[in-house]
């Protein structure tokens, strides 16, 4: 657990983030404790991007405006930062921005980090008082990451005492290789893993330091779970879901076939404050990154912002990318995460990802674009989530093999509803497809009003 002498020791073991004035001196225990939380977004008034300095095709509000006009040059390395000052300094002038409203976007985006770090380089002369909840925000974020990442080596140095070997990814990882500062990214949890024969042993020495699962099986559900899912979340004294176990990198369902032991062989050495982990190589990352954004439906640009540091950062075999993404029936889940940030960041599309090869990209992309940018409800559930999941694939196969095992495969929702004996457990497959056929009814009935 992170305990007061934890912070002095992450401080003194040289974990970077730069967070405006604090430090980690300063740092009160109550402080250490809050997260930033998403907000309600309120209504404000719309704008559009000149057509010159973006290649948007829909109306979206000064906020978003802004967030991406920071998010973009924050990924990007050779952008005049002359220009990014006029860009901002325009649409202060000729919009009417809401700053309660920036904040809750950039909160709810994952990207506050950027947006202040970029804003307070460009307008802290002029806007001072504007950007005092910002900081604040910030500074909270730098706490909760420091925090994680701490926490992060307690758990790996545990498990390592214990023979077990896991990739631990996203979080303060992801911040420290992409960003170069565990305090860039908005992050709530810890990442890692595991191979498939390992969960129960990495569950067990989890209990270890007080971290208990959030879900709680029979052991015929356990086991059906085991070959059908893929992660168990963790709580402790310090809150929920703070870390995550995963032994795939999707559900069965979603029917891309990760070869986990692959991951690990291909894993590569990475520093976090001096300690030496292992995590994914830049080549699975990539992939492993585009297909976690298109599960969320790309709801928050960090996921974008994400992908495109990658690509800018690293020196990536892109014609190996490819194939590797259309043997695993991707090709097209990486190349809507391009467009998609080539849309709303700015970004070039690396040529050889044939983005345009697929005429189903460029509308895939306009629609997730829109809701995006509408801020549209995301509701993983929906038959319009579903739709949108097997268009996103390109093979007429993994299409039918998402629908099959999406309607049988029974999960967490049917074994809470309906309690069955042992020996009746195979029948959780009809309850599955009872539910599920409840919830498309209902889904469709609410679309038909609307």
């Amino acid at each position: 657990m992170i305990t007061p002498h934890s912070w002095n020791i992450a401080s003194k073991r040289g974990l970077r983030f730069q967070c405006g004035s604090f430090t980690i001196g300063n740092l009160r225990s109550e402080d250490r404790e809050q997260v930033p939380t998403t907000r309600p977004l309120t209504q404000t008034a719309t704008s559009r991007r000149p057509a010159s300095t973006s290649s948007y095709a829909v109306t979206f509000s000064p906020e978003l405006d802004l967030i991406l006009t920071c998010c973009g040059e924050a990924c990007s390395s050779d952008a005049p930062r002359g220009e990014f000052s006029t860009r901002v300094q325009h649409i202060l002038q000729s919009t009417g921005l809401n700053w309660n409203h920036l904040l809750q976007l950039a909160q709810q985006h994952g990207v506050l980090p950027l947006v202040y770090r970029r804003l307070s380089t460009a307008i802290s002369a002029s806007h001072p008082a504007q950007l005092v909840a910002l900081r604040q925000e910030d500074s909270l974020n730098a706490h909760r990451a420091l925090w994680l990442a701490v926490e992060l080596l307690n758990i790996h140095r545990h498990l390592a005492t214990r023979g077990l070997e896991v990739l631990p990814y996203k979080g303060p990882i992801l911040a420290e290789t992409l960003y170069g500062n565990v305090a860039l990214r908005q992050f709530s949890d810890l990442d890692f893993l595991v191979r498939p024969r390992d969960v129960l042993a990495v569950r067990s020495a989890l209990a270890e330091l007080g971290y208990t699962p959030a879900l709680r099986l029979t052991q015929a559900a356990e086991r059906a779970y085991l070959k059908s899912g893929y992660e168990y979340t963790f709580d402790n004294s310090q809150g929920k879901n703070l870390v995550e176990v995963k032994w795939q990198i999707l559900p069965r369902f979603y029917s891309v076939a990760f070869e986990v032991d692959d991951l690990f062989h291909a894993a590569v050495e990475v520093d976090l404050s001096g300690h030496k982990l292992h995590t994914l190589c830049d080549q699975d990352l990539m992939l492993v990154l585009c297909v976690h954004a298109a599960k969320h439906g790309w709801r928050q640009i960090s996921w974008l912002c994400d992908i495109t540091q990658l690509a800018r950062s690293r020196t990536l075999d892109w014609a190996a990318l490819r194939n590797r993404a259309a043997k695993l029936g991707i090709a097209r889940i990486v190349a809507v995460s391009f467009l998609l940030a080539h849309k709303l960041l700015a970004t070039s599309l690396p040529a050889q990802l044939e983005v345009e090869s697929d005429p189903l990209v460029e509308p895939l992309a306009q629609k997730i674009m829109q809701q995006i940018v509408g801020n549209e409800e995301f509701d993983s559930e929906s038959l319009a989530y579903f739709r949108l999941m097997m268009d996103l694939r390109e093979r007429r196969g993994d299409r039918a093999s998402f629908a099959w095992r999406l309607w049988v495969t029974p999960s967490t929702g049917e074994w809470s509803s309906v309690r069955l004996p042992g020996v009746l457990f195979p029948l959780y497959r009809a309850v599955r497809m009872c539910r599920l056929a409840g919830r498309m009814l209902s889904s469709a009935a609410s679309s038909s009003k609307h």
